[in-house]
């Protein structure tokens, strides 16, 4: 890789061209000035990240010493309360306050709705997503399960279209209720339509009329041209959904960014975005299609004055956690620098375009910078997120806090201190969200010696989870997130599950979280059904008036407790375990996809990124470690699926097959490394295994 020297710093030519020649421009930074900052912030930062990640280390260490010590003795919250307070995991809860953050948009402050999260490495994606702000509720109903059924093959089937009229007219006579009678009965619109509550019509445009309830859009879609429309009692072809208020655009869990070509190939996403000149054109059933940002959408208000409400999402931006380091960047004395400091430094720089107004359309309308920081565990390392912002701020020439924060709680240590990891960026946050998946993958690991975990599927109702869900909102609420920040619930993991997602997901806004995830535009659309059902804010204060959940469930580690299983019942888990892990690694290593659906071992689709591994692989080394299973089992199960993996992928060209030859093929063993090493790696986290058989693979030539 060729490296540019810049302010002591070696940089990766592609790195300091993008940055130099597409990134730089515009902000009123000149390049030597900022490079000079740059080295100051890592010459200052880097020891530091260094140090936090040696904390980690050694509270992994003791916590691991002390469970091997009463392994076999009961697990009491007390005094495994105890124990973490007196080795400094567990902090003293700071007096109540509530957060100050300013200038933040209403898609994250006072309103309530779906977000999505997308790869920052694929454009298509990242441009669906972004314009998934709206979506047809005719459309995510006729084409998913949602009705209960799939749509059957072949052309348009008139009575499915039936079926689908008939829901969304019920909505609307659910959120939007006429004067009289119901919106099935709707005749033509002409001289107007009386609604029952006047305040909830905003206005319209040359095909609709747009209404509002929950404080989300939606607007009516009049057309007698259209095959739909033509049909109908009163000229309706649609009805539109405002459906994903936010996305997070993300350089972490779903992709495979390993170096220079990587990030810059991300960056330059993220800064068409902010911008607002990202295109991609492909190519779909023999067609050329382009892509680009929608527009915002203006109409006329009953008073004849214009209403414009935005055509995308508000667009957040997930750097990596602290863990990592790059190639890209290379420091002083020569090591790989810390990959989220990089982040922060150019996703920030690219934010600017934004907020000078560089580009065609607005993200923040409040002048706001959006960056979720993952993985953090515990207060010292979101104080350390909150300096190096600083940092970066004073770089860049902004105003102190433009750069808004949004911490994932998703290790123990953060979620056992999670009311003073939230007073640590109090100033700047804006975001809370439960990631259960990694989260899961923190709980096996940090619980790796204390004795086998219950399996995969069971620590599901686990009582920490049910804790730590409560906790998560109970606390963000207490620190005044309500109408200046979001609580957010995690992903709905199966896209082709659609009526399986309407009848779970509507439990999210209910526990008073104002957004949730979910994997595509159709499911967000879907998901929004469930904030016009529950009003999130008015739930908030008798929600607030319960007394959160204590640490003693949430320290309570999901284990078997003596449970043995049959034979069966093992070769059963680690098949499900090696199917998921190898399934999802073989494209990550092989084809550089962080983040695809992946038939599980039933053949059902499911999304898998690094979350979900990090699960599999660390269940896997759990039951290896304490005898649950054999290593000739592990392997024997990695074989069996593996063989089955290349049979789901049969149809792929540039799929290479790993069964035949195991031990030539770098994918598998990645999948075996992350299980035997599984106890070795920092936290459990995948991410060093992967980035070291990935970076193989591209140097043997495995490029796509």
């Amino acid at each position: 890789m060729s490296m540019t020297p810049r302010a002591g710093l070696q940089i990766a030519g592609e790195l300091a061209a993008f940055i130099e020649a597409e990134a730089l421009p515009g902000t009123g930074l000149e390049a030597d000035a900022f490079w000079t900052g740059v080295a100051a912030i890592f010459a200052r930062f880097a020891p530091e990240n260094r140090r936090l990640l040696a904390v980690r280390d050694d509270l992994q260490a003791r916590i691991a010493a002390w469970h091997r010590a009463r392994r076999g003795a009961a697990h009491e919250g007390a005094a495994t309360e105890a124990f973490l307070r007196e080795i400094g995991y567990l902090v003293d809860e700071p007096a109540p306050f509530a957060i100050s953050t300013k200038n933040v948009d209403a898609e994250v402050a006072t309103l309530a709705g779906p977000q999505l999260v997308v790869p920052s490495l694929n454009a298509r994606f990242v441009l669906n997503a972004a314009n998934a702000r709206w979506g047809s509720l005719y459309d995510a109903l006729y084409g998913t399960d949602a009705l209960g059924d799939l749509p059957p093959p072949g052309p348009f089937d008139a009575a499915r279209g039936t079926r689908v009229v008939t829901r969304a007219k019920a909505f609307l006579d659910e959120t939007v209720p006429l004067a009289e009678g119901s919106w099935a009965d709707l005749g033509d619109p002409h001289g107007g339509i009386a609604i029952r509550d006047p305040g909830q019509y905003i206005g319209r445009s040359e095909r609709g009329r747009l209404f509002r309830h929950n404080g989300l859009h939606i607007e009516v879609v009049f057309d007698r041209d259209h095959p739909i429309g033509r049909d109908d009692p009163s000229g309706i072809a649609d009805v539109v959904l405002e459906s994903a208020l936010s996305t997070i655009v993300d350089l972490e869990d779903s992709v495979a960014a390993v170096d220079a070509v990587d990030k810059v190939a991300a960056y330059r996403n993220w800064l068409g975005l902010m911008r607002g000149d990202l295109v991609e054109t492909f190519d779909k059933g023999g067609r050329s299609m382009t892509r680009a940002l929608n527009p915002d959408r203006d109409f006329t208000a009953p008073d004849g004055s214009t209403v414009t409400l935005p055509g995308r999402s508000l667009l957040f931006v997930r750097n990596v956690g602290h863990l990592m380091t790059t190639p890209a960047l290379r420091l002083a004395d020569g090591s790989d620098a810390p990959e989220g400091v990089l982040d922060a430094i150019v996703t920030s720089l690219i934010g600017m375009h934004d907020l000078k107004g560089l580009g065609a359309v607005h993200n923040s309308r409040k002048g706001s910078i959006y960056i979720v920081k993952p993985k953090m565990h515990g207060p010292q390392e979101c104080a350390f997120t909150n300096d190096l912002f600083d940092a970066v701020e004073d770089l860049l020439g902004l105003a102190r806090h433009t750069i808004k924060v949004g911490v994932m709680d998703e290790e123990r240590r953060t979620s056992a201190n999670l009311a003073a990891c939230i007073h640590a960026v109090q100033d700047r946050i804006v975001f809370i969200n439960t990631g259960f998946l990694d989260r899961t993958g923190d709980e096996i690991h940090t619980a790796m010696q204390a004795g086998p975990v219950v399996r995969k599927g069971d620590i599901k109702s686990s009582a920490w989870i049910a804790a730590y869900e409560a906790r998560n909102v109970a606390i963000g609420l207490a620190c005044g997130l309500s109408g200046k920040a979001q609580i957010g619930k995690g992903m709905w993991a199966a896209p082709d599950r659609m009526a399986d997602m309407l009848d779970q997901k509507a439990a999210h806004p209910k526990t008073g979280a104002n957004t949730a995830w979910t994997p595509s535009p159709t499911a967000a659309t879907l998901h929004a059904l469930h904030y016009h059902q529950t009003d999130v804010f008015a739930l908030r204060d008798a929600i607030a008036a319960h007394p959160t959940p204590g640490l003693g469930d949430l320290l309570t580690a999901p284990l078997a407790n003596g449970v043995n299983w049959s034979e069966a019942e093992i070769a059963e888990e680690l098949d499900n375990n090696a199917q998921g892990l190898l399934g999802y690694v073989v494209r990550w290593i092989d084809q550089g996809v962080g983040c695809s659906k992946v038939p599980d071992i039933h053949d059902v689709g499911l999304m898998e990124d690094r979350a979900t591994l990090r699960i599999s692989s660390q269940h896997m080394a759990n039951w290896l470690l304490h005898g649950v299973c054999s290593a000739e089992q592990v392997d024997e199960a990695l074989l069996r699926m593996a063989a089955k993996v290349d049979a789901q992928n049969a149809g792929d060209p540039i799929y290479r097959p790993m069964a035949p030859d195991p031990a030539a093929s770098l994918a598998f063993q990645a999948a075996r490394a992350l299980v035997f090493d599984g106890v070795a790696q920092p936290n459990g986290y995948t991410e060093p295994l992967l980035h070291a058989f990935r970076l193989r693979a591209k140097a043997s030539g495995i490029r796509q």
